[in-house]
């Protein structure tokens, strides 16, 4: 397993979060690749070494050719203001409205979609925009579909958006791990006014999905709405494995100057192959009022909150009516905003719940190459007095897209991957 720990403690966005991907090792030629399919070409990208408190970083600069000035830092400290290299978070800065026009979500998402980006990565990140949507919807009282992006839609924003979610994807990164979440104290000016910190996209996101920040004493506006958006869309949990082993560390330099410099730092850890263990709660509800298809949805939503698991059983309940048992798992730090989803989705008026522990396997993902292609593997491994037993899973979508393109039996291309493992 391959997890990507994020120390937010002098905040994140999203050119801070690429440039810690990309030194972390991310693939540089295949982002640009990616970049470079990009149907908007009134942009370069720059990617260097530079040094933040002694320290040595990546930084990453999306310049528009035709532009190449600031107009966020006009917004956050009027144009008379003289700033340092260090100028800030500069293109994800999603509350200055800016120069670019307007884009709503269906258009960026044709933009992302028309590239040559991998479907993982376009996934992500249509749903970073999809959850930016969400909260500007909720911050002015207007549906998703009214929404229009001003800079947040520009090009520097989808370039630093997209590369993200290529540079994620290309790292393998199957989980992530929040470390510490750090938001400064002040105000910020937009097109709109004075708005204070957290300005209402980040709070809006932060509460929609559960994410823990605290507050610090740096003047100045820490967590970018991308960068908020970033972290939603990567469902993070905020306890490390039981033990594990630094693969790699990365560094992602931010623009703005505050009081002390700004930095991202990222590190893709390895779990060892012991028994782990970790706490749980498990949300129970019964139902007799609500239409399987509320109940689908209901479903679907808490999964995108972050829920381990989702079920429903039958059950009988007084005067003997047929009803629906929910059962949910999560984590704590998830508790609040799934028991949300709940009340506010479904027609129940209670929520039991319990804190239990669970045991759990040590599990890495391999990719195996089978006659058919590629599939990716889920191996688990159990420690006993007898010895190392290692259990092989074959991903289900991994699985799906090969029998989908080869027109065969899911089990045929089941039992295949399992036996290239084994011969592996």
């Amino acid at each position: 397993m391959t997890t990507l720990c994020l120390d937010c403690s002098t905040g994140i966005s999203g050119d801070m979060t690429v440039a810690a991907l990309l030194d972390l090792g991310a693939d540089q030629d295949k982002l640009k690749k990616v970049l470079a399919s990009l149907d908007e070409q009134g942009f370069e990208v720059k990617i260097s070494r530079v040094q933040k408190a002694a320290l040595d970083m990546m930084d990453f600069d999306v310049v528009l050719r035709e532009d190449n000035h600031d107009h966020d830092m006009q917004y956050l400290f009027g144009h008379a203001h003289s700033h340092s290299p260090d100028h800030g978070q500069a293109h994800t800065h999603d509350h200055s409205h800016g120069h670019h026009g307007h884009r709503s979500l269906l258009d960026v998402a044709l933009l992302i979609n028309n590239t040559c980006a991998s479907d993982n990565a376009k996934v992500l990140a249509i749903r970073i925009f999809e959850i930016l949507a969400q909260a500007e919807a909720k911050a002015h009282g207007k549906s998703i579909a009214q929404v229009h992006f001003h800079e947040v839609g520009a090009i520097d924003s989808i370039v630093d958006i997209l590369s993200v979610a290529v540079c994620l994807d290309d790292l393998s990164v199957t989980e992530t791990v929040l470390r510490s979440l750090n938001e400064g104290y002040g105000t910020v000016r937009c097109q709109h006014g004075i708005l204070p910190i957290p300005v209402p996209a980040v709070a809006n996101i932060c509460s929609a999905h559960g994410i823990d920040m605290q507050f610090c004493d740096i003047e100045g506006e820490l967590i970018t709405p991308t960068g908020a958006a970033i972290l939603a869309a990567l469902n993070v949990r905020t306890d490390l494995p039981a033990s594990y082993r630094i693969k790699a560390t990365g560094m992602g330099a931010g623009k703005r100057q505050y009081s002390r410099p700004s930095f991202l730092r990222a590190m893709l850890l390895e779990e060892k192959s012991t028994v782990g263990s970790d706490e749980i709660v498990k949300l129970e509800s019964n139902i007799d009022d609500c239409s399987p298809e509320v109940l689908g949805y209901v479903m679907d939503r808490l999964f995108e909150a972050g829920a381990l698991d989702v079920c429903y059983s039958p059950i009988f309940m007084k005067k003997n009516r047929p009803a629906t048992m929910l059962t949910v798992l999560c984590k704590e730090d998830k508790r609040l905003s799934l028991e949300r989803i709940i009340f506010t989705e479904t027609t129940t008026i209670g929520i039991r719940r319990m804190t239990m522990q669970r045991s759990l396997l040590a599990r890495t993902f391999e990719n195996v190459q089978t006659e058919l292609g590629e599939v990716t593997m889920k191996v688990c491994s159990y420690v006993d007095q007898n010895g190392t037993q290692t259990f092989v899973y074959p991903e289900f979508e991994s699985v799906k897209k090969l029998a989908q393109t080869h027109g065969l039996p899911l089990k045929a291309v089941f039992d295949l991957a399992v036996q290239a493992k084994h011969h592996d």
